[in-house]
């Protein structure tokens, strides 16, 4: 990964840290810091630890912040969804899958006639979507509703719920789960 070392010296420069002054709180070599920042040299784990540990950061926050300047399109045709699950007849298509930081997991879901999504599950995150085709019905805890073409839902997902095609032809529900635990 190419941006480690403008990153780290970006670090630095706003810590207002020389090379060396960071070489010696971190038991680095300058001359290795000096690589690594001019992207000569790709550092070990530990390596990067130490100088980011130096630099008052984690390996998850620099790693989250590089990420987040990725190039990246925000466009998706409907060919580029990824299947994440296909199970009991039901298709689960991801819509932007390579979105940095991604906090939100957003679903083109088809369910064939009859098909639900098994036994009710939770997990931890909140649901809301809309029927966009068919009519499918919604259990959440002890209440079921039927839900046609233009309803919508949205739940604490910790409650056990479960989905059911009961139309006779394909339904499709647009939905989005945050934070994307499934």
């Amino acid at each position: 990964m190419p941006q480690i070392g403008e990153k780290l010296k970006e670090l630095r420069g706003r810590r207002h840290l020389g090379i060396r002054e960071l070489a010696a709180r971190s038991g680095i070599s300058h001359s290795a810091i000096s690589l690594i920042e001019r992207n000569r040299m790709s550092p070990s784990v530990e390596t990067l630890g130490a100088i980011l540990d130096a630099l008052g950061t984690t390996l998850t926050g620099f790693f989250s912040d590089l990420q987040s300047r990725l190039p990246f399109s925000p466009f998706y045709r409907a060919e580029e969804f990824v299947e994440i699950g296909k199970a009991n007849s039901v298709s689960y298509r991801m819509i932007g899958i390579n979105h940095p930081n991604r906090q939100l997991l957003m679903l083109h879901e088809t369910y064939a006639p009859g098909a639900d999504t098994g036994p009710a599950f939770n997990h931890a995150a909140q649901e809301s979507g809309m029927v966009l085709k068919g009519e499918v019905e919604l259990t959440v805890g002890s209440v079921s509703r039927r839900l046609a073409t233009g309803d919508g839902y949205y739940f604490d997902s910790r409650e056990l719920h479960r989905f059911r095609n009961v139309a006779d032809e394909p339904s499709e529900i647009l939905s989005a789960v945050t934070p994307p635990t499934y």
